[in-house]
């Protein structure tokens, strides 16, 4: 079963590097087997045309590498916070992708402009507090997942399935490790299509309610008809 997960965040790290998500090597994607608690993920500073699968690092809850010679992403106790706070996740991403990372760095959440964003996101993609001196120092990894869960206090984790870290960058999660990078690859995409608009139409209005809900419903909701049904 470990063997499938690092096979499955492997490949979820090299789409992550095809969709141009990802620069140099910041971005990771990690993936958790709920049955033994175990998490994969990217070897941190690893360039991602060298990796391989093997060389995923596998983690306890607590971070302690149980299977791996490399050192995980320095992100891994994020991951692990989110992973304890959300259990219907299965996969989480973490990228500095560039529309996106704007949003994150003007401390401005995406509004949902568009039947695109709508498609995906249930509402605005949320931006979170900045960490404070303390929480740096207590630690900054870990409270920077602390500081997202925060954020999802009132919003529900399955309908919007990702945030911008203030100042920072943007990390989406999903059912599995593919899921969240197509989350990541659907937020970057959003992200600039949002300041397109913005820059286009400054006093541009968000997407009327209804036409919202129709959208998210229509994919997502009990009597989604999008797509084909499921064998």
């Amino acid at each position: 079963m470990i063997e499938q997960l690092k096979k499955e965040v492997f490949r979820a790290n090299v789409e992550l590097a095809r969709h141009g998500l990802v620069t140099l090597t910041w971005g990771n994607v990690s993936g958790i087997d709920r049955s033994s608690r175990l998490v994969a993920i990217k070897p941190s500073g690893v360039d991602y045309q060298s990796m391989t699968a093997s060389d995923m690092v596998v983690v306890d809850p607590d971070g302690k590498v149980v299977e791996g010679k490399l050192r995980p992403s320095s992100d891994t106790p994020t991951h692990l916070e989110l992973y304890r706070a959300f259990p219907s996740i299965g996969g989480v991403v973490h990228t500095h992708s560039l529309y996106a990372s704007m949003f994150a760095q003007a401390c401005r959440e995406i509004p949902c402009l568009g039947t695109t964003h709508a498609d995906h996101f249930n509402g605005p993609v949320p931006v979170t507090r900045f960490l404070t001196p303390e929480e740096v120092d207590a630690g900054y990894e870990s409270w920077t997942g602390k500081i997202i869960v925060e954020r999802f206090s009132d919003l529900n984790s399955t309908v919007t399935p990702g945030v911008l870290v203030a100042g920072h960058a943007p990390f989406t999660w999903g059912g599995n490790p593919a899921d969240a990078v197509e989350n990541s690859l659907i937020l970057e995409r959003i992200a600039q299509m949002a300041l397109g608009s913005i820059q286009l139409n400054p006093d541009i209005p968000v997407l009327p309610m209804h036409i919202q809900q129709k959208h998210y419903q229509r994919k997502h909701g009990p009597d989604a008809y999008y797509g084909q049904k499921k064998p």
